[in-house]
């Protein structure tokens, strides 16, 4: 275990002094490109590409191919240096396949899908297709309140809270 990478700096790079892996496994789509376009023009670029020291992109091809999609001049970046190629190839893996083992709270994820939509935002933006949003979106059995047990509050009053689900705790006025 190599814990001794330097501090993480974000440096805009130009487009042309960055080069895709070429032997990147993972495969981007022109849809799944035009989403993390939109995602990008909604959110901004809110991930810095991986690159190595020679400007090969380690994490982050669906990212370079959308920002050339929009035609931006230069993308954030941070360099990770130091990495044998064994690692830099491994992480290239890893960074696509370890967000694929996650899974999703389903009554969660409709509650907060519910409750973006009927704030009018474009769920299309949060990448899932609209069958998957159809099947999301059934109706919620009563009324649309958050699951499990969470209290009523004044937001005027500073408490202390606490999830239900995974048990972080904080104190203040709820955002």
């Amino acid at each position: 275990m190599n814990l001794s990478q330097s501090k993480l700096e974000v440096s805009y790079r130009p487009l042309a002094t960055l080069a895709p892996y070429e032997r990147n496994a993972r495969q981007h789509s022109g849809a799944q490109v035009a989403q993390i376009a939109a995602s990008i023009l909604e959110f901004g670029f809110t991930n810095p590409l991986l690159i190595d020291e020679n400007g090969t992109i380690i994490a982050g091809h669906g990212r370079l191919a959308a920002a050339h999609h929009l035609r931006l001049d230069e993308v954030p970046t941070i360099t990770l240096r130091g990495l044998s190629d064994q690692q830099r190839r491994a992480l290239t893996i890893a960074d696509n396949k370890l967000a694929l083992n996650a899974s999703w709270d389903e009554e969660l994820l409709t509650f907060e899908l519910h409750n973006i939509n009927s704030e009018g935002f474009d769920l299309g933006l949060t990448g899932f297709g609209p069958d998957e949003l159809d099947k999301l979106l059934r109706p919620l059995d009563g009324a649309a309140a958050p699951p499990g047990e969470f209290a009523e509050f004044d937001e005027s009053v500073e408490t202390e809270h606490r999830c239900p689900k995974c048990g972080y705790e904080w104190s203040g006025k709820p955002a």
